[in-house]
């Protein structure tokens, strides 16, 4: 198994490569550069990138010159690329991290659908969109969807389905054989049969009907199964884990550093279930405190070679829709034996630091622990206890956030970006309808949690670096932003007078970048702003080198503490044990390939959780009256419209060209922004405008908005003219509505 992974591992490798040397064609490089260019600094592991290079040149993929610089072979030019089709029209190959994605027009397809791994190959330095390369695709070298979820319309003789997936174009042949029982308005999930050629549609069969489209239940499992995530447990796996003694032995605690004497709490979201973590507090005689971070001890229960590790290394992750959660373990431990319920024993890792009011750590200790919480908080009774002094626990709760508040300052003073993201959270009713939405605030309480649990991650990642650099401990990194990107956004911001300051190192850019984060807080276009800057980043992602974290300011960070949540901090536990139990059977390998698998199920479940909060919005505004008018602010501007975020929603929706009808508006690609022919008047990213909701599609996940009063005008409202039919008083406001009479 191991030899197995090993080779994919290499394999991974050897493509990742190639492709670089393919995107950069006309260009050879020298060892020290390919090195330089893939930050690899460890003698092992630069031996091992070198044998690869090597390896390719013996394959003839890329030559080495007289000087010994490597090249790409020109006589096989083809490399393999995963492909996202964002455009009917277009779509893009994503070859490297590193790289440069490659376009490709809808010409060049040869049948690769959204998400396929495909074989490359580069059309000339002269054919080029922008940055991008372009190129053709000259074959499939694996389907990355063997099932699409869709509404499914039911005739005669056929059945048609509409995919749900966005970047899924065109409708699914069902032939009357295969339709099995589905009847039109259905949620369906579809196995391909037949997939796209230039002349042919996809065909395929129904595997499974979810229920009527609309319904919650049938929404919630189609957006699982359109990302290719798990909702049920196999039985086998269920069987193995009720299988599991709860039973606590002497012998195990005795293995262990004993805190259940220590007053010890949880503080949760009011509706958790699984709690990962726990916080013990002592006073010490010499006035400093003992802070305690405990973590579930996962990896005591889930053990290598058993079906519960095989499993949560498939899902990866635990997936948080709107009403829900998918688990990474099944109940009998997510819920029962690994959650840190109050009352009970158990035994977890912990990272226990002797700290003094200042904020000064003395002493840091981790380690395997049994513990006892004594209270189970949730995030709003520990605020309440905070603002008020009053309740259980209030003093230490006190010291716990003052200290809490100066580690923060401290962390943000060495470089680490203060970005506050807005979280939508709903209302739901016993159907799982929305029935109310609202923007949820962090407080204290909040900010007192996570910032023991970052010390506790970057503790436990610097320990193991400097104390077993010879175990490969996954680490969660964070490059530094790309400059291009950051500049692009350094320039609207500058349009909406905001200056970020770009031009400077990395402790530079932090420093301005949080500048620029307390300038726009209570500002309407705060939250567009923030989310800007955000998608401005790199994406963190798990490795095994320790690259550091770039909006944290850590030279070392892992995740340890959510275990019961998330495979990469299992992993950790393992390394920990490993080190403690002086067991260096680790293999780095193995370790890197689940975490590049880690990282990849990570986004899928994000971009799972984002697709039940969009449904759930579309779903919210289709409820409320038509003839609500929103304070927005344009979060977005296209060739085909204008996209606007409506104010206390969190809601975004498009104001399609036609809609745009104070005037004629022509698309400024080079400024992004529309610009009116007979006006003048600009619409830019960041302008605040009034709309309202002009229809909701709930397949598509979108809302279609209509311009109510333009960017710029104050006074009285603006009434567009309807484009047929008669007119329409949309107005809620009563003067208003007497001024729209009287015209």
């Amino acid at each position: 198994m191991k030899k197995n992974r090993k080779k994919d591992y290499t394999q991974a490798l050897k493509e990742e490569l190639n492709a670089f040397f393919a995107v950069n064609h006309t260009k050879s490089y020298s060892s020290d550069e390919i090195l330089d260019f893939y930050d690899v600094i460890n003698p092992h592991e630069q031996s091992f990138y070198m044998a690869m290079v090597e390896e390719l040149a013996l394959q003839g993929s890329i030559t080495k010159n007289a000087q010994g610089r490597f090249q790409i072979n020109d006589k096989t030019d083809s490399f393999i690329g995963k492909f996202e089709h964002v455009n009917p029209r277009y779509g893009f190959v994503r070859v490297s991290e590193n790289q440069p994605d490659v376009f490709v027009n809808e010409d060049n397809l040869n049948g690769a659908i959204d998400g396929d791994t495909v074989k490359l190959t580069l059309l000339g330095p002269k054919y080029r969109r922008g940055e991008h390369p372009e190129g053709r695709i000259i074959g499939i070298e694996k389907r990355g969807r063997e099932e699409i979820v869709g509404k499914i319309k039911v005739t005669q003789n056929y059945a048609l389905v509409s995919p749900d997936a966005r970047r899924i174009y065109g409708d699914i042949l069902i032939a009357k054989e295969h339709i099995n029982e589905a009847k039109t308005g259905d949620k369906v999930i579809v196995k391909l049969l037949e997939y796209p050629t230039d002349f042919t549609e996809m065909k395929g069969e129904v595997t499974d009907v979810l229920g009527k489209a609309g319904d919650n239940n049938a929404e919630m499992h189609a957006i699982m199964a359109e990302f290719g995530l798990p909702v049920r447990f196999p039985k086998a796996v269920e069987d193995e884990a009720d299988a599991i003694s709860e039973i606590i032995t002497e012998q195990e605690i005795a293995k262990r550093r004993d805190f259940r004497a220590i007053p010890t709490f949880t503080i949760d979201p009011v509706d958790a279930k699984d709690f990962d973590d726990a916080i013990s507090f002592k006073t010490l005689e010499n006035g400093n405190f003992e802070i305690g971070v405990h973590i579930a001890d996962v990896s005591h229960y889930v053990l290598p070679g058993s079906l519960l590790e095989a499993e949560a290394y498939v899902r990866a992750t635990s997936v948080y829709l709107v009403d829900r959660c998918i688990p990474m373990l099944p109940e009998k431990l997510s819920n029962k034996l690994c959650s840190l319920r109050p009352n009970e024993d158990k035994l977890t890792f912990s990272a226990v630091f002797e700290i003094g009011f200042d904020g000064k750590i003395h002493s840091e200790w981790v380690g395997k622990t049994v513990i006892h919480s004594i209270r189970r908080f949730s995030y709003e009774e520990a605020q309440e206890v905070i603002e008020t002094k009053e309740g259980d626990y209030a003093q230490e709760l006190e010291i716990l956030n003052s200290i809490a508040k100066t580690i923060r300052r401290e962390r943000f003073r060495d470089g680490a970006i203060n970005f506050e993201t807005n979280e939508v959270k709903f209302t739901l009713d016993e159907k799982g309808v929305p029935i109310g939405l609202h923007v949820k605030v962090r407080k204290d309480a909040h900010k007192l949690i996570e910032e023991y649990m970052l010390l506790a991650n970057k503790k436990v990642a610097e320990q193991l670096y400097t104390k077993a650099p010879e175990l490969p401990m996954v680490y969660r990194i964070h490059d530094s932003p790309d400059p291009d990107k950051l500049k692009q956004f350094a320039d609207f911001a500058l349009r909406l007078g905001y200056k970020v300051n770009v031009g400077a190192g990395g402790p530079e850019i932090s420093k301005s970048l949080n500048k620029f984060m307390a300038d726009v807080e209570g500002k309407p276009e705060q939250g567009v702003l923030e989310n800007l800057a955000i998608r401005s980043m790199a994406k963190a992602r798990y490795t095994t080198e320790p690259k550091g974290h770039f909006g944290l300011a850590f030279e070392h960070y892992s995740h340890f503490t959510s275990p019961i949540r998330r495979y990469p901090d299992v992993m950790a536990h393992r390394v920990i044990a490993a080190f403690i139990d002086k067991n260096k059977g680790i293999n780095r390998a193995d370790f890197e390939l689940k975490a590049k698998h880690s990282s990849e199920r990570e986004k899928l479940a994000s971009e799972a959780e984002r697709a039940s909060i969009k449904y759930k919005q579309v779903e919210y505004m289709s409820l409320q009256s038509n003839r609500q008018i929103y304070a927005g602010i344009v979060t977005g501007v296209t060739d085909f419209g204008v996209f606007v975020e409506m104010e206390g929603t969190g809601c975004e929706g498009l104001i399609r060209m036609p809609d745009l009808n104070d005037d004629f508006y022509d698309f400024d690609q080079k400024m992004i922004r529309m610009v009116g022919r007979k006006t003048g008047k600009i619409i830019n990213f960041g302008d605040a405008m009034q709309v309202r909701v002009k229809a909701t599609d709930l397949s598509k996940r979108a809302i279609d908005l209509e311009m109510i009063l333009p960017p710029g005008r104050s006074g009285e409202r603006y009434l567009p003219q309807p484009s047929r039919g008669r007119r329409e008083g949309v107005i809620p406001s009563k003067n208003v509505a007497k001024k729209f009479k009287k015209r």
